[in-house]
């Protein structure tokens, strides 16, 4: 990481490596804030961007297991407006939440000026429904935003709760992540690591302002990408899907409803973020679960130290957590970069990835 920072692809970073029972490894490097030196810790707050996703599944799956779900399930059944959802040809989309959770619904983003005015998810419903989907369901993988909130409000129809209250009752207090929430407080805010984006012209790190759709009361809990989060919280998250869904002696998932969610549901077709030249045609090489990424077979670069089946997701900003089951071990980056070309792709996340598989080679 110091070799990043010097290379200045990254300000900062934070570094955890945990196994079923015990942290490996655990390191804070450079600043959260560059300008005014404060350093990186286990305590510093990121936004999480996308790895918002598989706490969503996580909340839906928990449904599952209470008997209130099913991933086969229809939206409709919950959302009554998608009935009418057509698909290009005209044809009824009948959106499954499978489809929702695997970015294989086609579903139409809320982008507008008006979608962005929303202050709940309910609000947001009426974007989604607007046109056809893109594509007949199930036919291609494609990455989307508004499948995943569609899910989030799934959960609140259900549960009766607001997405971040059944979060917040279900899954961060009881598993201690204390700083895990779509709307930090000032104080947490205090806390948040500055953002940099690299300069083509001068190779140096700029800061950049934080994204003004997340973070504040008036936007809706957005489990697509709206969570912020520290290294320690997310670990806890991630050494609980690495113990087969419990921690700590409370079990949050069954091993059934894991299973959605760290195997691919997507079959064959290719899915991923490594689907062109410039990153090597791996789409073959990735399922999706729900709301999780899946490696199938490693490749050379990113995912050549990481077993088959290994699952996790990537944020935005350069955050990623990929938990091999395999060999027993979860890595969590944290850094804020803004402009990487493909973060998934990183060499700041290859770098962290392979010197901690050495390490625990030569144990």
């Amino acid at each position: 990481m110091e070799q990043m920072i010097e290379k200045k692809e990254i300000a900062g970073a934070v570094t955890i490596v945990v196994g079923k029972d015990r942290i490996l490894h655990k390191e804070a490097t450079g600043y959260a804030d560059a300008a005014s030196k404060r350093p990186m810790s286990e305590d510093t707050m990121f936004w999480i961007a996308s790895m918002t996703k598989p706490v969503t599944a996580v909340a839906v799956m928990m449904l599952y297991d209470e008997g209130k779900l099913k991933p086969s399930d229809l939206v409709s059944k919950y959302i009554p407006e998608f009935a009418e959802l057509k698909t290009p040809s005209g044809k009824p989309a009948n959106l499954t939440i499978t489809h929702l959770l695997t970015h294989t619904s086609g579903l139409a983003e809320a982008y507008s000026e008006e979608a962005r005015k929303a202050k709940t998810l309910k609000e947001l419903v009426p974007f989604w429904v607007a046109k056809p989907t893109a594509y007949e369901p199930g036919s291609k993988w494609a990455y989307n935003q508004s499948g995943i909130n569609a899910a989030g409000r799934i959960v609140e129809v259900i549960s009766g709760m607001t997405f971040n209250e059944f979060l917040q009752k279900r899954l961060f207090d009881p598993l201690g992540m204390k700083d895990t929430t779509f709307y930090p407080t000032e104080e947490q805010q205090n806390r948040l690591a500055t953002a940099y984006a690299k300069k083509k012209e001068t190779g140096e790190l700029e800061a950049v302002p934080p994204r003004s759709d997340f973070g504040s009361k008036d936007r809706p809990p957005q489990g697509n990408g709206g969570l912020f989060s520290t290294p320690r919280d997310y670990a806890r998250f991630c050494q609980m899907l690495l113990k087969g869904g419990m921690l700590d002696g409370k079990r949050y998932l069954s091993a059934e409803a894991l299973k959605y969610i760290n195997t691919p549901q997507t079959g064959d077709i290719p899915t991923g973020f490594f689907q062109n030249d410039t990153f090597g045609n791996h789409g073959k090489n990735y399922g999706w679960g729900l709301g999780t990424c899946v490696l199938k077979e490693p490749h050379d670069g990113v995912a050549e130290m990481l077993s088959p089946g290994s699952f996790g997701h990537g944020g935005a900003w350069g955050t990623q957590a990929w938990i091999d089951p395999k060999k027993g071990v979860a890595y969590i980056l944290m850094v804020q970069r803004s402009n990487f070309p493909n973060s998934d792709a990183s060499d700041v996340r290859k770098a962290f990835q392979k010197a901690a598989s050495e390490s625990l080679s030569t144990k």
